[in-house]
């Protein structure tokens, strides 16, 4: 696919380009350009690849731009999708780059992070969660090993919530949501539709707030801390607060641009509750979060989910634990190993 066929123009000095993700159903990152008075600044730069690199420096000619003239990087989250060629990118351009500091830190863990280390953290994890010894093995014989998207590009920026980032001439600033990743922020271009489409401005939504998709809500993985966290609370206080901002558009990094958030703020809401009493029902007996992900309502068939992704589902599992037993809802079984959870 040309370059040009990948590059929307959204009004208002606003571009986006796909950029694509190899071997991934979602396809694409949306990556924005929005034009400064020191230069375009990019939102979010794509999946560390050649081919996506090839497609966001064709797409930025096709703005009418380049690399090289990239005034800075605001990354949305720190996950290899969004992030991934932040590195090269500034390399090629002298940009700087900027990130929330609880994703910044999950940067620098991971770039510190022996494989080794990381394999004996999961598997304890997974063990805990009630995995299967089958499924843990493989992580136990496996040989460490460089992982994708563990040398990520330390940012040399701070995104502030509630602050207006570093854009001359465009006021954006920066919402802090929480739950995808503990340091997702979405971006608020406080300035008036290009269509003048009714509503506040406009929003870069990252992967908080996608027009078909529910965003995974994942533990925080940290090896070095043992704070109870609560993603999933995070995420649907978050959301509300990005409904009540009344944009006029999205932009997700996802699909497409969409209009309507609070709608699609209470769409989101209504399927976490409804998940959320599922789960309650499935919990009428004990089970362990292995157990219950086992049972919960996947994409696809519990045995044609692959290993890593099955990983995934345990991790959205528990945070939807998190929420029952902080709610009040569910609480652990004394006295079991691994650890099932009823409801009460």
């Amino acid at each position: 696919m040309a370059a040009s066929t990948r590059v929307t123009d959204h009004g208002g000095g606003v571009r986006s380009i796909q950029v694509p993700i190899p071997d991934n159903p979602l396809g694409h990152t949306l990556v924005y350009a929005v034009d400064t008075d020191r230069g375009p600044v990019l939102i979010d730069t794509g999946w560390d690849d050649p081919a996506s690199w090839d497609t966001l420096t064709e797409g930025l000619t096709a703005c009418g731009t380049s690399v090289g003239e990239l005034y800075g990087v605001i990354v949305t989250h720190h996950h290899p999708d969004h992030h991934g060629l932040s590195g090269r990118v500034r390399e090629a351009s002298g940009a700087w780059v900027a990130m929330h500091a609880a994703d910044r830190a999950i940067v620098r863990r991971t770039r510190e992070t022996r494989p080794g280390r990381w394999f004996t953290y999961m598997t304890a994890k997974l063990t805990a969660a009630g995995a299967p010894e089958e499924h843990v093995a493989p992580l136990r014989t496996s040989e460490p090993r460089t992982l994708p998207g563990f040398s990520p590009a330390l940012p040399d920026r701070e995104i502030v919530p509630g602050e207006l980032l570093d854009l001359p001439g465009r006021r954006l600033r920066a919402i802090w949501t929480p739950g995808h990743t503990p340091g997702h922020v979405c971006l608020h271009l406080e300035e008036s539709h290009p269509a003048q489409l009714p509503g506040h401005g406009r929003l870069f939504s990252g992967d908080h707030l996608l027009p078909e998709i529910s965003p995974h809500i994942g533990l925080y993985e940290d090896p070095d801390d043992a704070t109870v966290t609560d993603p999933l609370g995070d995420y649907l206080d978050s959301l509300e607060r990005v409904g009540r901002l009344a944009a006029a558009e999205i932009l997700p990094a996802h699909q497409y641009a969409f209009t309507d958030a609070p709608s699609r703020v209470g769409e989101l809401l209504t399927h976490h509750e409804q998940r959320l009493a599922g789960l309650l029902t499935l919990l009428s007996n004990p089970l362990t979060p292995w157990q219950l992900a086992e049972r919960m309502e996947w994409n696809r068939p519990w045995a044609d989910i692959p290993h890593g992704s099955r990983n995934i589902a345990v991790s959205e599992a528990e945070a939807h634990l998190r929420r029952l037993v902080k709610l009040g809802h569910a609480e652990a079984v004394p006295g079991t190993d691994p650890v099932t959870y009823a409801a009460v």
